[in-house]
């Protein structure tokens, strides 16, 4: 796969515009997505620019989630706007309920919505993607859902993020190469086809990889304020290492229930947990040694532009949603110059095209580097962090 070149510098026109979003300080910028819609963008106004939107839950249970998206989504805009392809960007709150979102998305094709970063949650994002696959067709990528359902048999609707199985296997690969003699549980939320389907990929590697699996818990989101059963059940069997494809408040709970007990335990989460040191009320000093498969750390000096552009911006440290939001937008910026698109090119003529151009580019991202295949499945080297510290450390 080739690499874009031409007139578009997208690192260079990041690191000059993050310098003077850095310097503006955080009154002087945008404050994120907090409201139900929201735009941004380099100073054009929408006549005069690309229109890229975002969904997500900017309200309820799931808004930390929808909030990084928009928000890097709209930071995206300002620093990969140029004065030849200007963007600007405006989100909708779903709720991560999928009528919602579908709603979303209708404001936004009233808006002039010519690409869409989002939405951000699994069943929002394939009612969305069937809306987004029929005609006319509006392309987009998802930075955050990660079910294979989402992309399945849609010509304009890729991934910036791990699918599950892909997450699932190598998590087992990882593990399998950093603790081939534990003896692991695999806890996951039976209801939640985010963490059920990287089980299932992992338990199935697992096995090929002649992991050690001695347990599997299982739980509901109406039952994940206690593990307590689940952790005993796991050591009467004997495991030193929890595998847990979870999201980080059930994540917080059980290692809080497992230190209670005094159950000594080795733990590996997946992309959802990132955010555990930022979970209200919760010891943070608990997480030391925990290690997380996520593309993306803010303690990375090579991440540090971006970091302290979107604390400027923001208040707040970016996580690994936030930074797919962030290659989402980078990436199809690339693709409009690789498809030879103009800024005022009609969102059908961008669905057609805009797919052969994504699976040409590479994308020197902040979550690695990105390509995609012809399913719409992005292609990056997986991460494994530690915490040490508080800090995010490369394991």
């Amino acid at each position: 796969m080739s690499s874009l070149t031409g007139t578009f510098n997208p690192v260079m026109n990041r690191r000059s515009v993050i310098a003077g979003v850095a310097g503006l300080g955080a009154t002087s910028i945008l404050a994120g997505c907090s409201d139900s819609a929201s735009e941004g963008g380099s100073g054009a106004s929408d006549g005069a620019a690309f229109k890229i939107g975002a969904i997500g839950p900017l309200t309820g249970a799931a808004a930390s989630y929808g909030n990084s998206v928009c928000n890097g989504v709209e930071l995206g805009c300002k620093d990969f706007s140029t004065d030849e392809f200007p963007l600007t960007s405006k989100a909708e709150d779903d709720v991560a309920d999928g009528e919602k979102s579908v709603n979303a998305f209708n404001s936004l094709a009233d808006w002039g919505m010519q690409a869409l970063v989002g939405p951000t949650t699994t069943g929002a994002s394939i009612a969305v993607a069937e809306v987004a696959n029929s005609d006319p067709k509006v392309f987009m990528m998802t930075p955050s859902a990660s079910s294979p359902d989402v992309t399945a048999n849609k010509t304009c609707v890729f991934q910036a993020c791990f699918n599950d199985p892909n997450q699932g296997e190598n998590a087992a690969v990882k593990l399998a190469e950093m603790f081939p003699d534990e003896k692991f549980v695999v806890f996951y939320n039976s209801g939640d086809p985010y963490s059920a389907g990287i089980r299932d990929a992992f338990v199935a590697k697992a096995a090929e990889l002649k992991l050690e699996v001695v347990d599997e818990e299982s739980f509901k989101d109406d039952s994940q304020t206690s593990f307590t059963n689940q952790l005993t059940k796991a050591k009467d069997a004997g495991a030193t290492m929890i595998f847990a494809p979870i999201y980080y408040t059930p994540a917080s709970v059980l290692l809080t229930n497992a230190n209670e007990m005094g159950y000594e335990v080795k733990m590996m989460g997946c992309d959802g947990m990132d955010g555990i040191l930022g979970v209200e009320g919760f010891d943070t000093s608990l997480a030391e040694g925990l290690f997380l498969m996520t593309p993306f750390s803010a303690d990375e000096e090579k991440n540090a532009d971006f970091v302290n552009a979107y604390k400027a911006a923001y208040d707040e440290v970016p996580d690994q949603f936030a930074a797919d939001a962030y290659d989402a937008v980078h990436a199809i910026v690339m693709a409009m110059q690789e498809a030879g698109l103009a800024i005022d090119a009609d969102p059908a003529e961008i669905a057609e095209k805009l797919p052969a151009a994504v699976t040409s580019i590479k994308v020197e991202g902040l979550t690695g580097t990105l390509t995609w295949n012809d399913k719409g499945e992005v292609e990056k080297d997986p991460m494994v962090y530690v915490i040490q510290d508080g800090k995010y450390v490369a394991a």
